[in-house]
């Protein structure tokens, strides 16, 4: 069963929900099983316990499932429900990575950048980063436009840096969409660039969306001013 198939079984009796995916899971429905593993991991709908979802994301892995493994190293390197592991949440995350899952793509990148659980390797970051991106993954492109703005395991290259945030950002995330603003702005867009500052202020973290309202204070252009009117309502 996929996943849609699924929550659509769970939509027609929502107050059984965590028995029928429990049932599903016990039957060995590998999508269920990690489905219900983030659901106790979650504590939605039902008693949270990060080492049984664990346990059943791990379950999932065994039998190939990309989500499932991808889930056992976030598990393993957060330590939820286990000792944290950075060098086995690396090995789950390449695995799942290799398998196509876009999240296992991104955070292997994250973790061959950091130099967590692996060596350093910005060229290994790049390429697992444009695999991701090549999926949709928002995040993925911000950080990928990042290492060919900076050179980072890839030839610096300003125009596939900035393609790349604009994707980010018209994928809806906050810090593509500030990061394509602020190129917007060394290209003399400014109004163009209010307006995507503006729309990354929506969902920024606070501490971004501070930024955003202070670069618009010290740039005393019109457009920039309404993200300042914006922010103190």
């Amino acid at each position: 069963m996929t996943a849609d198939e699924i929550r659509d079984l769970l939509a027609r009796d929502p107050d059984r929900s965590e028995l029928t995916l429990q049932w599903l899971a016990n039957q060995g429905v590998v999508t269920a099983q990690v489905m219900f593993g983030r659901m106790l991991l979650e504590g939605n709908g039902t008693i949270k316990s990060a080492a049984v979802a664990l346990a059943w994301f791990e379950r999932a892995g065994k039998k190939g499932h990309a989500e499932g493994t991808m889930m056992v190293g976030r598990c393993l390197e957060k330590g939820w429900g286990t000792d944290p592991d950075l060098s086995q949440a690396f090995f789950c995350y390449v695995y799942a990575a290799k398998l196509g899952n876009d999240w296992a793509q991104y955070n292997a990148a994250r973790m061959y950048l950091d130099g967590q659980g692996v060596e350093r390797d910005a060229e290994r970051a790049a390429y697992w980063y444009a695999k991701a991106a090549e999926q949709g993954h928002a995040r993925a492109m911000n950080l990928l436009a990042r290492c060919y703005e900076e050179g980072w395991g890839v030839m610096r290259n300003t125009f596939k840096a900035n393609d790349w945030y604009r994707r980010s950002a018209e994928a809806g995330y906050f810090r593509g969409q500030y990061n394509w603003a602020m190129a917007l702005v060394a290209e003399g867009r400014i109004e163009d660039a209010a307006q995507w500052l503006k729309r990354a202020a929506e969902d920024a973290t606070p501490d971004v969306k501070a930024a955003i309202v202070s670069y618009a204070v010290q740039m005393d252009h019109p457009a920039m001013r309404a993200i300042v009117s914006a922010s103190a309502e």
